[in-house]
């Protein structure tokens, strides 16, 4: 008999080279190849007749191969194939199909599933681009051999499941039908059940076996709409299942966070003071909220882990540099990492013209600085000098060592991986000192009752805040996040009014250069955006340097133009960020690199040119750099050539709406959560059958239902039955998910 752990080449039809092809997708296991769940299926109960069918409607058709050939036309070519059923024919189209030439023989029986439609010069039906499947050859013995083959087979008179096949030519759905059927049949009757028996009972799941027989050979009566929309009692039962475990380990990291030593920081009226005297304007009811969730959380004895969102110009890094404050009034430093040079050089300024004159000694640490600055500073933050460091990724290098961390804040946190917040977290050094005094803004050692309560050893663990100008869903943030506490800022500083946002074709471009400039002589300035940075990048896109020439040298020859790119080097893109903000340039042509946090309040215009070729979250976060003072502000999309189905919905939302967290929703509904930060992030979940979207009810049931068996045995819930749970968590992070293990 299998088991799940079984190695899948030992599955009947596999062996060890098909093996390594299943490996490449992730399946090595038996468990991983009955966890291949089908994408959908087809009703091949009652195959319809070629009579029978209507424009319109989704339709399998089971026929006899007549005739097919490619044809050629000046757009494409396309390949038609002819199906019969008597004397019933029905026609089949595929674009660029120059791959079907040598697939399809006279006399084969196919399965056809597809959109039926009208001819409109003809009148004739047809099927255009169907999913098909070959089910017999004339070599099988004719038609009647065919038929009375598949008619054994897995493939007719059934709902069937349909499998995305690997792109190796073997391993086709049909291939997969057969190789799970095998599995299955093979399997060992009893798995191990590892979900609490009350679980089960409260949300009537059905046991494993029966989920993975059902899911894969779905009974006749089995409702098709739950079979495609994965909700049928077997898929929530697999689905469940993987939420389940995965929210299983973020609670049980959550508890371990709290079990740790942390810092328990004193917010007295001093602390209090300190605060109110650094603030630039009054906060809105959303920041002083936020501040109250976090300063609760560092007076705790255990590590604060918060993640702080909020939309563009919320006011995030106020927030941050107040919890700053905290720390360093109770002798402790704060370290602000964030990932560009531009954003680090942004903070430091915003710091420094907050935070100097109340006496309070800030540093910044970037990768290009000089060697012997670098070394300068690092003996500053060494010995304790310098209260809040502001970098990049260079504070993460070995040579980088604290005197006593008390604070991490992590701004834009997606483009970090989560080892790399980690690595900051381990730099915390002595949190109870190192026999020195610890002294306050002004230089002045801080009364001891006022210093940082470590642990008696002082391995105390430093408090993390987490910052992000990208809204993220609820669902991917309980993912992603799950072992952070969560806190938003909702609100926008008052004086901010919404930006208007129009989309126009580049044809409209004179009026949109003719708005710019009335804009400029009113006294405001202008961002105009491009996609790539020189033309040969892509050769039918406009390209921000020679758009520059163009705008600086003819259309706006009389204005003051600069130039913005990531391949300046530092010091000049500092200078030309510096003379925007000084309003010596009116007009700031750049790209993508003004993304994050560049802000000049005078900017009212935003024109982004090929917005259908930028991402949704990338249109709302440049969209974001305007509408940063009173005067109404605008931001033009400009589109150039055709626009796809998809990019038009993102750019119908940006006019729609400026909540970013509806955009963030549409966002991850059209790249899904494994494209929603890109490649960059670490520490997403690899789900085998769980989607984080679709499944966004069972995930918020999974959550509550991790904390209540975590709450320890009871009447319901036994320790024998926490412990098996718990065991087979620990397998699941570290084998399935690929995320940072659970202790």
């Amino acid at each position: 008999m299998l088991e799940l752990s079984t190695p899948v080449q030992y599955v009947k039809g596999v062996g060890p080279r098909i093996a390594e092809i299943l490996a490449a997708k992730g399946i090595r296991t038996v468990g991983d190849l009955l966890h291949y769940l089908p994408f959908r299926y087809e009703d091949r109960l009652n195959p319809r007749g070629i009579g029978e069918l209507r424009p319109g409607e989704m339709a399998t058709v089971i026929g006899e191969v007549r005739n097919s050939g490619l044809f050629r036309t000046r757009r494409m070519p396309i390949f038609q194939l002819t199906v019969g059923q008597g004397r019933a024919r029905l026609r089949c189209l595929w674009f660029h199909a120059t791959y079907l030439q040598d697939k399809f023989k006279p006399g084969q029986m196919i399965a056809l599933y597809g959109k039926v439609e009208e001819d409109q010069r003809s009148r004739e039906l047809q099927i255009v681009q169907p999913q098909f499947e070959v089910l017999g050859d004339p070599a099988d013995g004719g038609e009647d051999g065919a038929e009375k083959k598949a008619a054994e087979s897995l493939e007719i008179g059934r709902i069937v499941p349909i499998y995305e096949s690997t792109g190796q030519g073997r391993l086709t759905p049909r291939w997969f039908r057969r190789a799970i059927r095998t599995a299955l049949d093979n399997l060992t009757p009893e798995l191990p059940e590892v979900i609490p028996a009350a679980v089960r009972g409260r949300l009537g799941l059905v046991g494993p076996r029966a989920a993975l027989w059902s899911v894969h050979w779905p009974e006749p009566g089995e409702s098709f709409q739950d079979l495609q929309s994965f909700r049928t009692p077997a898929h929530i039962r697999l689905i469940f299942d993987e939420l389940f475990f995965m929210e299983l380990g973020l609670e049980l990291k959550r508890r371990q966070q709290k079990a740790q030593t942390g810092i328990a920081f004193r917010l007295d009226e001093r602390v209090r003071a300190a605060i109110k005297k650094i603030l630039p304007f009054h906060p809105t009811a959303a920041q002083k909220r936020v501040l109250k969730e976090i300063a609760a959380d560092m007076e705790k004895p255990y590590p604060m882990r918060r993640l702080l969102q909020g939309d563009v110009g919320s006011g995030k890094t106020i927030v941050g540099f107040e919890a700053a404050i905290i720390a360093i009034e109770n002798g402790c430093q704060a370290a602000l990492m964030a990932p560009t040079e531009i954003l680090a050089q942004q903070h430091y300024f915003f710091a420094r013209r907050i935070l100097e004159n109340a006496g309070y000694r800030i540093v910044l640490l970037t990768g290009s600085l000089e060697a012997d600055r670098k070394r300068e500073i690092r003996r500053h933050i060494a010995q304790g000098n310098a209260q809040l460091v502001i970098g990049t990724h260079a504070l993460l290098e070995e040579k980088v060592e604290f005197a006593n961390l008390g604070l991490v804040i992590v701004d834009e946190q997606h483009r970090f991986g989560v080892m790399q917040r980690l690595k900051l977290m381990k730099k915390s050094g002595d949190v109870e000192g190192s026999g020195r005094a610890a002294l306050g803004p002004s230089g002045s050692e801080i009364p001891p009752h006022t210093k940082a309560a470590g642990s008696e050893t002082g391995a105390a663990e430093p408090d993390v805040l987490v910052m992000t100008a990208t809204p993220i869903p609820r669902t991917l943030a309980l993912t992603l996040y799950g072992d952070l506490d969560l806190s938003v800022l909702d609100e926008l500083p008052p004086g901010r009014s919404p930006i208007a946002t129009r989309c126009v074709p580049d044809d409209r471009s004179p009026e949109v250069w003719e708005f710019v400039r009335k804009q400029v002589s009113g006294g405001h300035q202008v961002y105009v955006v491009y996609p790539v940075i020189s033309e040969s990048e892509e050769g039918e896109l406009k390209a921000a340097i020679k758009m520059y020439r163009e705008l600086s040298g003819h259309v706006f020859a009389d204005l003051k133009v600069g130039l913005l790119h990531g391949r300046l080097d530092a010091e000049l893109k500092d200078q030309v960020m510096r003379l925007f903000q000084k309003g010596e340039l009116q007009i700031l042509v750049a790209t993508t690199v003004i993304e994050v946090g560049v802000d000049v309040p005078n900017a009212t215009v935003m024109v982004i040119e090929h917005a259908e070729r930028f991402g949704l979250a990338q249109l709302h976060q440049l969209r974001g750099r305007i509408g940063r003072g009173a005067a109404k502000s605008y931001c033009i999309l400009m589109t150039g050539g055709k626009v796809t189905e998809e990019g038009q919905r993102r750019l119908d939302a940006m006019v729609r709406t400026n909540d970013g967290f509806q955009i963030a929703e549409l966002d991850l509904e059209l790249r899904g959560p494994g494209e929603f930060f890109g490649t960059r992030q670490a520490g997403l979940p690899s789900f085998r059958v769980a989607n984080i979207i679709r499944d966004a009810q069972l995930l918020e049931l999974a959550k509550r239902e991790a904390a209540a068996v975590l709450a320890g045995p009871n009447s319901e819930i036994s320790s024998e039955e926490i412990s098996r749970a718990l065991v087979q968590m620990r397998a699941r992070w570290q084998h399935t998910y690929g995320l940072v293990e659970v202790g």
